[in-house]
């Protein structure tokens, strides 16, 4: 509201120059029960301490003169004069209102909050357009950060239940370990389920060998990718939004300004070494994301998708 507004703008600005703890009615110097008349009182006799005037006796007239012969405008003597002689006729005024009074005895009794509201701060510092933006930007780069914190943990889950399965599926339910490759298929679709006419469909079926405690899918061209925990994309406040875009720009700008190279080019062999095995680069899917709880893992032309660092792929091996 904004009464209340005004009244935790003058209990701020009154501790800050009367002192710490320092309440409208100890300003006055009256009682909480105080009637509006003494607050009247009150508050004649404070203005005159503000204004200097030495005086002993002083009806309501002879105040009234005085109030304008002598305002705080003419007295130099006391510090902040015109604020404290302005802040006083404020608290005179909401102290003799009783709507007035009654809300800021309530916060008498039980306190300013220290959290006051968004509007009333907003309309306090009114920060500029610039100042939104940068706390915007703070805002959902810190919040989407977040969000991949939760995915990466999702994720890790996800990778170390495929392994179970794959490993339970090839070593039984015991878990024994046995030597050897182990060809088996395992159910990545969390289950069977129910179609729209009430059959029974399994969930995504998918070859994979368990080779020791090493875990990979079996492509249909007879490669092999490694699932384990490298597998999942880990958080980094550089992939959120703002730093991506920032990056991508400044790469864009240093790829204009750089001159092109008119060298011999590969053949599309960049991604074999010298004894014709593959390297990472040519691993299809690689950068992408992990599967999602409870689907198949993300396939791109029938491969499962990993990153550079999980990705590994082996070379063709002979079925069993």
């Amino acid at each position: 509201m904004r009464e209340d507004h005004e009244i935790f703008d003058l209990v701020s600005a009154i501790e800050a120059a009367e002192g710490k703890g320092t309440t409208f009615y100890s300003w006055l110097d009256v009682p909480a029960s105080a009637s509006t008349a003494q607050i009247a009182k009150a508050y004649r006799k404070k203005s005159i301490q503000l204004q200097c005037v030495d005086i002993t006796i002083l009806n309501v007239a002879s105040a009234l003169l005085t109030f304008l012969a002598n305002s705080p405008d003419k007295n130099k003597g006391v510090k902040n004069a015109h604020e404290r002689f302005a802040r006083l006729g404020v608290v005179s005024a909401i102290l003799r209102k009783p709507e007035s009074r009654k809300r800021y005895d309530f916060f008498y009794k039980n306190g300013v909050p220290k959290w006051r509201g968004t509007g009333y701060y907003y309309s306090r510092f009114r920060p500029g357009l610039g100042t939104v933006l940068v706390f915007l930007t703070l805002v959902s780069s810190v919040l989407q950060y977040q969000v991949q914190r939760l995915n990466y943990r999702r994720d890790l889950k996800r990778i170390e239940w495929i392994i179970d399965q794959a490993r339970s599926a090839a070593w039984g339910s015991k878990m024994i370990p046995l030597d050897g490759q182990r060809k088996v298929k395992v159910n990545l679709g969390g289950g069977s389920r129910l179609d729209e006419d009430g059959n029974v469909v399994g969930g995504k079926m998918v070859d994979m060998i368990v080779e020791g405690n090493s875990v990979y899918i079996l492509e249909s061209d007879g490669g092999m990718i490694t699932v384990d925990s490298n597998t999942a994309v880990a958080p980094s406040l550089k992939t959120t939004w703002f730093p991506s875009l920032v990056i991508h720009i400044l790469g864009r700008v240093t790829k204009r300004g750089t001159p092109t190279d008119d060298g011999p080019t590969d053949n599309g062999d960049a991604g074999e070494t010298e004894d014709g095995s593959a390297t990472t680069s040519d691993v299809p899917g690689s950068g992408a994301v992990t599967p999602k709880e409870g689907t198949a893992p993300a396939l791109k032309n029938g491969r499962i998708a990993t990153t550079m660092a999980g990705g590994r792929r082996r070379k063709a091996v002979k079925k069993r």
